[in-house]
């Protein structure tokens, strides 16, 4: 028998790509009530392409609960140097939920973790008995890649995915799912999270580190063996490497309270139906609705 799959989307990842892509133009959509949508317009032509691109038999849509997190406590400048949203998108946060809520699908999200941890939690909550499917924008998720959670990284143009499994993933990396946190911590993460790494490690060096001694707890133990430089670096940097690799690593015990049940992907479609209708003013719903009997 077919296992069941479970679709786990990163709704935060969505909603910020559906706005980002038309607000370069100044048309925030907004309807007779004073409310932008455009970045709900986005969030939806992405989410109920997912659902339609893979065929779940469950869908769940993670969420951030606010910036500050356990993160924050374990390094003051994480994700500091981020800007705050624009006005025109904080409206459509909680939307955005009302939407998902509106498609009967369950929101998680859980105050002092990211969505990433949620999403991480959950997929190996369910690996056992279902197959997963994480879909975002972020890469940071790679490293929950594993038998039977695949992760779909969102590319240019809508239904445009790369999907990561176990069978392509060193193909695809030049990595194992676990090695993206060393690689991470090596470099300092993407600018936008603003940890440290070690200064003057590129993704380039750090693949290279990575390929030859397989993790940072052996380069350490092995680090007389490296030319003078490095050791140096390794040395002054250790304190900021440790740091930057348990920001890198995505939490898989949040303690999330969740019941499979309520993720049953289901095929009424009126309620969400109405509400984008009622609610939004989006007057052509069938739109996003049509392909997803």
């Amino acid at each position: 028998m077919n296992k069941q799959h479970v679709l786990i989307v990163d709704g935060m990842a969505l909603l910020f790509r559906g706005f980002f892509a038309t607000a370069f133009t100044g048309n925030f959509m907004v309807n007779s009530k004073g409310i932008p949508r455009n970045g709900l317009f986005g969030f939806l032509n992405y989410f109920t392409n997912a659902i339609e691109t893979f065929a779940p038999s469950h869908v769940v849509c993670c969420w951030d609960m606010g910036s500050q997190t356990f993160r924050n406590e374990l390094y003051d400048n994480y994700k500091s140097n981020r800007d705050t949203p624009p006005e025109e998108l904080i409206p459509q946060f909680d939307l955005a939920k009302e939407i998902v809520s509106a498609f009967d699908i369950p929101n998680v999200g859980v105050v002092g973790y990211e969505a990433d941890d949620c999403i991480g939690t959950l997929a190996k909550r369910l690996q056992e008995e279902f197959v997963v499917t994480i879909v975002s924008g972020d890469q940071d998720l790679l490293q929950l890649v594993d038998r039977q959670i695949n992760v779909a990284i969102m590319k240019k143009g809508q239904g445009n995915y790369e999907v990561y499994t176990m069978d392509n993933f060193y193909e695809k990396k030049s990595l194992s799912p676990l090695q993206i946190i060393d690689l991470k911590g090596l470099m300092g993460g993407d600018s936008s999270d603003n940890y440290p790494g070690v200064k003057g490690i590129g993704e380039k060096t750090a693949l290279k580190l990575l390929d030859q001694y397989g993790s940072i707890d052996r380069l350490l133990e092995e680090k007389d063996s490296l030319p003078k430089g490095m050791q140096k670096k390794l040395e002054q940097y250790k304190e900021d490497l440790m740091i930057s690799r348990k920001l890198a690593a995505i939490m898989t015990d949040v303690p999330i309270e969740f019941a499979i049940e309520t993720a049953i992907w289901k095929r009424d479609r009126s309620t969400i139906e109405t509400y984008l209708i009622e609610e939004l003013e989006f007057n052509n719903p069938v739109r996003w609705l049509k392909n997803l009997s």
